[in-house]
């Protein structure tokens, strides 16, 4: 994992808006004082320093090194190298995985898991976007379709988030309910993300440009789903 990505979550977490739509999430885990949670694809750990700072017992996981490693050199909490589909704790009471299924293969499989995990009333949330309802302004309209639809075939389950109602359903969680909290950026800080999407450096340019001439405009739906154990 580069250092570039890792620059690129610290840019998106400390975005207009990021804050707040953790602390959603937080509430809709509905966590008593105490109570262990696992936050899968923790990153850099800041939702783990958060809700330890809340009361919860956390354990950050994570499919990279690098990244628990980053985690553990900011923050003085439980972080644990892992994956989705085996994960290294048991009978936690919340689960948190945030912008992680659509870099999974079988999301089925990591919710099964999640099931697994959870002990009975336990509470499940999901955070992503479904990229193929990205907005990004430009003079280009076509190339930049081009661009997200190229970005999304490279990943393993771009459209997963318009399914997170039903999995869940399917892997036998009750009370699923779903939000979309939609988040538009109109100054650079959005630009390393973005730059992230493509190689396309005459379409990077523009995207470059408008941010340095305050014409810069992005607008992502984030899904945020929630159930019960």
């Amino acid at each position: 994992m580069s250092t570039s990505l890792i620059e690129a979550l610290d840019a998106f977490d400390a975005l207009p808006g990021a804050a707040e739509l953790r602390a959603r999430t937080y509430q809709l885990l509905a966590l008593p004082p105490g109570a262990p949670v696992v936050d899968v694809g923790c990153g850099t750990g800041r939702a783990v320093a958060e809700l330890a700072s809340q009361g919860a017992k956390p354990v950050g996981v994570d499919v990279d090194p690098e990244m628990i490693a980053a985690a553990k050199a900011r923050w003085p909490h439980d972080f644990r190298l892992g994956d989705a589909y085996s994960l290294p704790v048991e009978h936690v009471l919340g689960y948190r995985a945030d912008k992680v299924l659509h870099a999974l293969a079988d999301p089925s499989r990591a919710l099964a898991e999640a099931h697994r995990v959870l002990d009975p009333g336990g509470r499940i949330v999901l955070v992503g976007q479904d990229w193929e309802h990205f907005v990004i302004d430009s003079s280009d309209p076509d190339r930049t379709r081009q661009v997200l639809r190229d970005r999304a075939e490279g990943l393993p389950s771009p459209y997963v988030a318009r399914s997170y109602r039903n999995l869940l359903l399917n892997n036998g969680f009750v009370d699923v309910s779903v939000e979309v909290h939609t988040t538009v950026w109109t100054d650079g800080r959005m630009l390393p993300a973005v730059a992230r999407l493509t190689e396309d450096r005459e379409w990077l340019a523009e995207q470059t440009e408008r941010a340095r001439t305050d014409r810069f405009f992005v607008a992502v739906p984030i899904f945020l789903a929630s159930g019960t154990r």
